[in-house]
Formats: C-alpha cells, sequence, structure tokens
C-alpha cells in the first residue's frame, strides 16, 4: 500500500523549502534565484502527479491525514490537518501548473528588475500558503495558508514600493482581505461552539451528522455560513468588495496574473466548495450566495465593457465569471463550478501574460487604421438609459465609495472622537485602570454578578476603541503602536473577566505581543532618532535606506498582528475558545479588534517604509 500522506507532505514541504533557500540566495544572482523559484514548481508539479496516479489507483478517496497537535488543553485543541479530494486535487492541480508556467514566465520578464529577488521569494511564500489553503483539513489550518496569502497579496502589489499609488493600492487590498477575516475567525468561534470541538472538514462530508448538530441550532448554522459568505466574497472580490481587484494590478503583469486572473481570486470559491456539505441545505444562504454572484456578474460585465486599462479588463471579466461560479454553487451544480473555475484560471492568466504585446498591437492599429464614427443623436429614454449606465459603469458603480463610506469612515470617524487619548491620558488613566483590574483578577476578588456579566464587553469594547485610535492616529507613530499593545492587553482581561483563562494561555497569548511589540516599538524609537520623523501623515520610503530595519519591523508588525509566526495566532484561537456561543457582541468586538490591528499594523509599516523616500537632514 502506498503511503500518500508522504506526498501530500512534500506538496508543503517543497515550497516551503524552495522559498527558505530563496531567501538565502543573494540579490545579485538572478539565475540562481529563477531556478530556485523554477525547480521548486516543477518538482512539486511532478510529486502532485505522481500522487494522483496512486490516488487514482486507491479510488479516489478522500483522505484526511492528521499531522500534529500543536496545542492541548482540556477544552481545546490546536491541530494542523491535511485534506484532500476531488476539489483540493483540481485546486492544486491547477496552482501547480500555473505556478510552474508563471516562474519559467518572470525569470525573463522582470530580468534586471529592481526587486527580482523580492517578486520570487513573495512568489513562493503565495506558492506555499497556497498549497497550505487549498490542503487544509480544518479552519485553523486553513487559516494559516489565508493569513499567508494576504500578506503576499500585500508585497506583490506594493512591488512599486517606492511610488504612492501601488503603496495606497497594497494597503487598500489588505484591508478588504482583512475584512474577510473577520468572517473566517467569527465562523471558527461558532463552529467550535456547535461541534464541541475543532471539526475537521471530513467530519462535514458526512450529511447525517451536519444535520444532526443543525437540528435545533439553525441559527447557529446560518451564521457560520454567512461569515463564510463574507470571507469567500472578500477573497474573490464579490459584490460588494469588488473595487479592490483593478487596485491589486499595480504589481507586475506575472504577479496580477496567478493572483487576481487565476489562483487567489478563485479562493473564495473554493471556500465555499469545501463547505459546501454544511450550508447546502440552508435555503436562505444558497438564494443569498446566488444574489451575490448574480449581482457580482452583472455590475462586473458593465464594468468591464468601459474600462481602458487591458488589466482591469480582464480583471472584471474574471469576476463575471466567479460570479457565475457563486450562481453554480448556489443551484448545486458543484462539479461545474469547478470544470469553471480550471478553464477561467488558464484563460485568465493566458490573457493577462499576453496583454502588453496585444496592447501594443491595438495601439499600432489605432494609429494606422483609425476612422471617426459617425455621430449619432442622443434621443429617446433607451438612450438615455444606456448613457446612464455607461456613465455608473465608468464610476466602477461607487463601490469603493461604499465601503469606506459603511466601513472606513465611521471607524476613523470614531477613532478620530478618540483624539484625547495621549500617552499622558494612557499613563495615568488606562494604565492604572488596568493594572487594578489584573490585581483584582489575580486576588481572585469576586465581583457583583449584576457587574461581572457587562465586564467583560466592557472590556472588549475598550480594546477596540484602543484599536480605532490607533487607526486614527496621524501624528506619532509610536503613540500607535503603544495603542495596538494596550488592545491586547484589555483583551485579555475581558476573556479572563469572561471565564476561567489560566494564566499558561494568557502567556501563550502575550508572549508574541510583548516580544513583537517591544521589537516595533524599539525600531520606531530608533527611526525617530535617525530621521527625526515619527508622525504618519506620509508616506516617508524609508526602506531603500534602512532595508534591514524595514525587514525586522514588518517582522515585529506581523508577530504584533498575530500572524503565524508568534505564538499570539495560537492564543487569538484559544481567546475565542472562553467567549460563549450566546455572546455574539464580544465576539464581534473581539474579532473586529484583531482584525482592525492587522490593517493598522501594515499602515504604519507602509507610511514609514514604503512610498517616495522624504529628503531631511539626518541628526547629528
Amino acid at each position: 500500500m502506498i503511503d500518500l500522506a508522504f506526498w501530500i507532505q512534500a506538496m508543503i514541504g517543497i515550497p516551503l523549502l524552495g522559498f527558505l533557500i530563496s531567501l538565502l540566495v543573494p540579490e545579485r544572482k538572478e539565475g540562481l534565484l529563477s531556478k530556485v523559484a523554477f525547480y521548486t514548481a516543477g518538482l512539486n508539479l511532478i510529486v502532485i502527479m505522481i500522487y494522483l496516479v496512486f490516488w487514482a489507483i486507491q479510488g479516489f478517496k478522500a483522505i484526511n491525514l492528521e499531522e500534529f497537535v500543536i496545542y492541548r488543553n482540556d477544552n481545546f485543541e490546536f491541530l494542523v490537518d491535511f485534506f484532500f479530494d476531488r476539489v483540493g486535487a483540481v485546486y492544486v492541480t491547477v496552482g501547480g501548473l500555473l505556478t510552474f508556467l508563471i516562474t519559467f514566465y518572470s525569470r525573463y520578464y522582470l530580468h534586471r528588475e529592481p526587486g527580482y529577488k523580492r517578486f520570487f521569494n513573495t512568489i513562493l511564500f503565495f506558492y506555499l500558503g497556497y498549497n497550505v489553503t487549498v490542503l487544509a483539513g480544518n479552519f485553523e489550518t486553513l487559516f494559516v495558508g489565508w493569513e499567508v496569502l494576504g500578506l503576499s497579496s500585500f508585497l506583490l502589489v506594493a512591488f512599486y514600493r517606492s511610488h504612492l499609488l501601488p503603496t495606497r493600492n497594497a494597503i487598500k487590498v489588505f484591508s478588504i482581505y482583512r475584512i474577510g477575516d473577520v468572517g473566517i475567525i467569527l465562523a471558527m468561534w461558532a463552529s467550535h461552539h456547535l461541534w464541541h470541538e475543532n471539526v475537521t472538514f471530513l467530519k462535514l462530508m458526512n450529511s447525517d451528522l451536519v444535520h444532526e448538530h443543525l437540528v435545533g441550532h439553525s441559527g447557529v448554522g446560518i451564521f457560520i455560513s454567512l461569515m463564510i459568505l463574507l470571507a469567500a466574497a472578500a477573497k474573490s472580490a464579490q459584490f460588494p468588495f469588488s473595487s479592490w481587484l483593478p487596485r491589486a494590478m499595480e504589481g507586475p503583469t506575472p504577479s496580477s496574473a496567478i493572483f487576481y486572473g487565476s489562483l487567489s481570486v478563485h479562493l473564495g470559491v473554493f471556500l465555499l466548495m469545501r463547505t459546501f456539505p454544511f450550508w447546502e441545505n440552508q435555503v436562505l444562504v444558497r438564494v443569498v450566495i446566488g444574489l451575490v454572484g448574480f449581482t457580482t456578474a452583472i455590475l462586473s460585465t458593465l464594468i468591464a465593457r468601459v474600462q481602458t486599462s487591458v488589466k482591469t479588463q480582464i480583471g472584471y471579466a474574471s469576476l463575471t465569471q466567479i460570479g457565475i461560479m457563486f450562481i453554480e454553487l448556489a443551484a448545486g451544480l458543484e462539479m461545474l463550478a469547478l470544470i469553471h473555475f480550471s478553464g477561467n484560471a488558464f484563460l485568465r492568466t493566458y490573457q493577462l501574460l499576453v496583454s502588453p504585446s496585444v496592447v501594443s498591437y491595438l495601439i499600432r492599429e489605432q494609429f494606422y487604421g483609425f476612422a471617426p464614427s459617425a455621430a449619432k443623436k442622443n434621443e429617446g429614454a433607451l438612450n438615455r438609459i444606456k448613457i446612464s449606465m455607461y456613465l455608473w459603469s465608468l464610476k466602477e458603480w461607487n463601490l469603493d465609495l461604499l465601503i469606506n463610506r459603511l466601513v472606513f469612515n465611521p471607524f476613523k470617524k470614531l477613532g478620530h472622537k478618540l483624539d484625547f487619548l495621549s500617552y499622558r491620558s494612557v499613563l495615568y488613566y488606562f494604565l492604572p485602570a488596568y493594572l487594578i483590574g489584573m490585581g483584582l483578577l489575580i486576588a481572585d476578588y469576586k465581583v457583583p454578578e449584576q457587574v461581572r456579566i457587562y465586564l467583560p464587553t466592557v472590556f472588549a469594547l475598550l480594546a477596540l476603541l484602543m484599536v480605532l485610535k490607533a487607526f486614527s492616529e496621524r501624528h506619532s507613530a509610536r503613540l500607535s503602536w503603544v495603542m495596538l499593545i494596550m488592545n491586547h492587553c484589555w483583551m485579555v482581561l475581558a476573556i479572563a473577566e469572561n471565564e476561567l483563562f489560566a494564566w499558561e494561555q494568557v502567556m501563550i497569548y502575550l508572549s508574541g505581543v510583548f516580544v513583537f511589540g517591544l521589537s516595533g516599538l524599539l525600531l520606531i524609537t530608533w527611526l525617530k532618532r535617525k530621521t527625526g520623523q515619527h508622525g504618519l501623515t506620509d508616506y516617508q520610503g524609508y526602506v531603500k535606506k534602512y532595508p534591514v530595519i524595514a525587514f525586522l519591523f514588518l517582522l515585529s508588525a506581523l508577530g504584533l498582528m498575530g500572524f503565524p509566526l508568534s505564538p499570539t495566532f495560537i492564543g487569538e484561537d484559544l481567546l475565542f475558545s472562553h467567549i460563549h456561543p450566546d455572546q455574539f457582541l464580544l465576539a464581534a468586538f473581539a474579532a473586529l479588534a484583531f482584525v482592525m490591528e492587522g490593517i493598522v499594523c501594515v499602515r504604519i509599516f507602509a507610511r514609514l517604509f514604503l512610498g517616495s523616500e522624504i529628503k531631511l537632514e539626518l541628526k547629528k
């Protein structure tokens, strides 16, 4: 009997090894860098093909591979789990083929391009996250890959990091991704309480088991499904999140092809396919998924027809097809959606890769063969409707404005109302209040029950307000960073007041916060001494002058926000396991605080180190 577990492990291990090797290759050795990426993708593709043969011999059976438990206690288990079925087979095969083609294409396309090493580092990092996502066997493992994809997307959109527009658009894309993370986090939280365990996707395929758990808990089931839809819609740029896709085209053409034409943009469809057995019998959810896809398909078709950029046209055309995939899944046509994904991924990759040549040809054709069209009278109601649709489509139906007004602007306005928060107010009021709260908790002081039931929500709200203050802060990077650290501290107090939160678990959570929080604070202080700058009003572009400091600060930002290189990542999951199933407001505050913290961390990094460099006299 062939051990299929080894081959699944190899699909994760080879991209990881290739990524680590690429980090060690010097920038000047372009040939070696491209070979590492090319042979990594090629070797992994060979492994996939061999595995598919063995899998076919064994009858295409779904395989669940429990790797190892990272952390376990009496009520919680963080299990790394991998799963392979026909959905995973299609996605991992398409991903392997397209990554192999992109690495081959890019070795010539990006020749002598500044950032050649960064590009291949990020592509291999993306490929690692992609394989972890499509081979994940539970939500926790999937979320690891999901976060890696979000970070690699930010880095590739901001590839031309000395320019303002790519930097701003990278933050926009990452911010929308983080909105989707709210859905994943809340879906994991609710599913923990529904299943009383970290449920695997293999168990979700058992219709009788799913039905048994949803009987009497239909409201929870609908909530989980809608949160999954939120994550899928944000990742696949479906309505109302479609506006981020053209902004993501600021990166190099190969990254646009692999991210926003073929692989990354289809992962929302993958998430719906992976959880299809859970929501297939929920009629309301299927209707909502179908409406989201239908609305996206209509609007994207109209927008694509009036775009002047070929990459944007292709991006919106791809969104139209993904919207149709949402409709197909809502109709229960899972296999059709899977075939549709494969065809659309290859087509959009091809179109994006040849788009520079097509544009060059069309420019020559228009120059030599231009013929003005005959003037037409704009009369009649039908023609006025046509003109109105044209103008709305030119404005992309104001979807960008809609997201800003509904999501980000309210957070900014609320953050600006907290401008009274300063170092002094934190030192004189919030820090003593926090220390008193922790002291009473350690002393096991019994707070009256009528007060205690409200304390967790109040403390979580305080934590969220700290993040919103950091989100709106523009005068001091250090103050913004301190507010992010305080957010974690107040969140621990909120959960500790809510339910017994063992000190071992507290230390797992706060260890990453203190290590990465302190390192980030020291780096901001060092940068202020060297440059005299500490505000966040401009993009200061210090990455060119201080590349090592920029890299270290990026690691600090990722660690503080709970990226899967910090114990805080596991601590966040631990923390949510202590939020009761009826405490939706507390869970919402906690999820928003974590998600907004990630946005703030990346924005601080971008404003300090990306964009055009500000030439200032160095302090002597």
